[in-house]
């Protein structure tokens, strides 16, 4: 048995893992017309995952963390999707989930709502939602891992939350954290008047959240890529701050390309 365990970055925040020949990929994004009407510029390379996938885990209902077409073309036969619970609200609540929630629904495989802390196993992958806040009030997971003897944790695009620390008290430490580190101010018609405050973790935040944690290795995900003046806005140079505030706490930081995998032996 390959216990090895190879993990890959994807486009956006999205990540693949790899072990004993079963394969998970989390906020898996490719398809770019996927953020009309919000956003519909999206730059960078979004590679799709290698090879057919066990299981798609999804940190919340955005177009840009649950691309339904990607996870169908992706998914085996037998396949299964790990989701938070539906945006509750009226239709203006869940203008920004409705296409995703569209797209899950036409999926053929199952497609499963999981609440926090309710541990789900599937192949060498044990797979655990655990609290997270999304910017603008709809539900959204972070994911804990543990498979090939290893556990590593994926934030979605979280904001800074006090979960950080129960999370940190049942599964610290951590092999690595893969956090968002855009801090991205935000100017969407369906949520005015405008917060000034990031929707999602800012480089500083993301260092404090990887320090709590305990983690061995630190990679930023959701930065550049997607930035529209006026709309969607993110920090100044978001990856290397990152790596300069996770130094100043004495935390291994690196800058993974789309496309460019670590690997763990067991």
């Amino acid at each position: 048995m390959n216990d090895e365990l190879q993990i890959t970055r994807l486009g956006w925040a999205g990540i693949q893992l790899e072990c004993d020949g079963h394969s998970l990929v989390i906020d898996l994004f490719e398809t770019r017309d996927a953020m009309a009407p919000f956003i519909d510029e999206v730059t960078g390379p979004l590679p799709p995952p290698s090879g057919p996938i066990d299981l798609a885990l999804v940190t919340h209902l955005h177009a840009d963390h649950t691309d339904a077409r990607a996870i169908g073309s992706a998914l085996k036969p037998d396949g299964l999707v790990l989701r938070p619970a539906p945006a509750p609200g009226d239709d203006l609540d869940r203008a920004a989930t409705v296409m995703a929630e569209a797209g899950l629904a036409s999926l053929e495989a199952e497609v499963r709502v999981v609440g926090n802390w309710q541990t789900q196993k599937a192949g060498p992958f044990a797979v655990t939602p655990v609290p997270a806040t999304d910017g603008f009030g709809d539900p959204q997971v972070s994911w804990v891992v543990e498979a090939g003897g290893r556990r590593i944790f994926h934030g979605g695009d979280t904001v800074f939350h006090g979960a950080w620390w129960p999370i940190a008290s049942k599964f610290k430490p951590f092999d690595a954290v893969f956090l968002p580190v855009n801090g991205a101010i935000c100017n969407f018609p369906h949520r005015q008047p405008p917060s000034p405050f990031p929707a999602s973790l800012t480089p500083e935040g993301a260092a404090v959240a990887a320090s709590i944690l305990g983690t061995s290795l630190a990679v930023p995900i959701h930065f550049d890529g997607i930035h529209v003046e006026g709309l969607y806005e993110q920090g100044e140079d978001p990856g290397p701050s990152f790596v300069t505030a996770a130094a100043e706490r004495e935390i291994d930081a690196t800058i993974l390309e789309p496309g460019q995998p670590i690997r763990w032996a067991a």
